[in-house]
């Protein structure tokens, strides 16, 4: 789960990390109320989308008054704010936040995330802040620090000293860093957090380190953990298909191909959108309905998959293990019933209780295109929309 930059300032702030003071704004008389409570003279209205990029986008602007707050925030609430993160179709703006003006010297990059291949929480910093870590990674791979955190000592001190040295930071700035990291990680550690970003991290020009901008995101299998984390959680930022699905338990993505996927298994999912990818169409999502799916699942998954306008065909691919055949079937028969199916259908099934399954389908009047194995399916599901062999 992905909250908004003041959410997550907020947090950090909780913990003891230094961070501008500011407020949110949901209309432009807020956003002007906020310049004014802050009590200073020039503050940074910012646009709070679960993006990055906003800044070459538009939707940041350092203002001296609260009537250009005013002005600025109503020329952007409401509006779609499209960066190289959102894609084409954008994200609309529904809150600003107001924050003090910062005086900035230097521009770092700080990062801590769940590191898989180390099998612990790395650190990655760089000299490089202000910019698209990815972006730095490929041009100047030497610029990139990483460190992983022994996960029995914790965030050591020499540890966090030996990343300021090598971010250049000198006397008090490095146990500045050194205080600003431990409370980063302890606040990484306590909301089971999956990824914190503070780019930039700017050391200001009277020499103190500050997270000038910051990004969270939390595992959601923890969130149960945190009722005041989960509460965080901004629906108009989440894809709606996405969002309808998790209150199914559903695993859906949405991808930008035109064959509809429902699969049993991640990595049976993972294969199949591998193997139409392999005879020439592109999955339009993965969906895991996962192990013990009901009829109600099913047909809830089937619906979702259907709602997408870009889908021209879709293919069904389930191992009836602990998932049964004939359970799927009347899932998909109920849900194509509902909707009434128009394009192609494509199903493989195999496992328990697959011939009842097969049955239902069948005898259903509905029009179903039955594959013998995984290859045979891709190959007619694409063949279904012009594009197979």
């Amino acid at each position: 789960m992905n909250i908004h930059e003041f959410q997550a300032k907020q947090i950090l702030g909780r913990f003891g990390a230094p961070v501008p003071k500011g407020q949110p704004a949901a209309t432009a008389d807020e956003a002007a109320a906020a310049f004014t409570a802050l009590g200073v003279p020039k503050a940074v209205v910012k646009a709070q989308i679960h993006a990055g990029g906003r800044g070459k986008a538009g939707g940041v602007k350092l203002v001296a008054s609260a009537d250009e707050a005013r002005t600025f925030a109503a020329g952007l609430l409401g509006k779609t704010l499209v960066t190289h993160q959102t894609g084409p179709q954008g994200r609309v703006v529904r809150r600003v936040y107001v924050e003090e003006a910062s005086a900035v010297a230097r521009e770092l990059y700080l990062g801590m995330l769940v590191d898989r291949k180390a099998g612990a929480v790395s650190v990655i910093a760089s000299t490089e802040g202000g910019m698209d870590i990815e972006e730095v990674a490929a041009k100047t791979p030497d610029k990139i620090i990483t460190e992983v955190v022994n996960p029995l000592l914790g965030l050591a001190p020499f540890l966090a000293r030996k990343i300021a040295f090598a971010l250049g930071l000198k006397d008090k700035q490095v146990n500045q860093f050194a205080g600003l990291l431990a409370s980063i990680y302890k606040a990484f550690i306590e909301t089971d957090a999956s990824l914190v970003e503070i780019n930039p991290l700017v050391v200001t020009q009277d020499g103190r380190v500050i997270c000038l901008d910051a990004k969270m995101s939390f595992d959601d299998n923890g969130l149960f953990r945190h009722p005041d984390i989960r509460e965080l959680r901004d629906p108009n930022e989440e894809d709606a298909d996405e969002t309808e699905a998790a209150k199914y338990d559903l695993s859906f993505v949405h991808l930008d191909g035109n064959i509809g996927c429902m699969v049993n298994g991640a990595g049976l999912a993972m294969a199949t959108m591998d193997i139409v990818k392999f005879y020439g169409a592109e999955p339009a999502n993965f969906l895991d309905v996962g192990g013990g799916a009901s009829t109600e699942k099913v047909a809830a998954a089937f619906r979702i998959i259907l709602s997408d306008s870009r889908v021209k065909a879709v293919l069904i691919n389930i191992f009836g293990g602990i998932m049964q055949c004939d359970v799927l079937a009347q899932g998909v028969v109920e849900a194509a019933r509902q909707v009434k199916l128009s394009i192609p259908l494509v199903v493989r099934m195999e496992g328990t209780n697959v011939d009842k399954g097969k049955k239902i389908l069948a005898e259903s009047g509905i029009k179903v295109i039955s594959a013998a194995d995984m290859a045979d399916a891709a190959r007619r599901v694409t063949q279904a929309i012009g594009v197979g062999a």
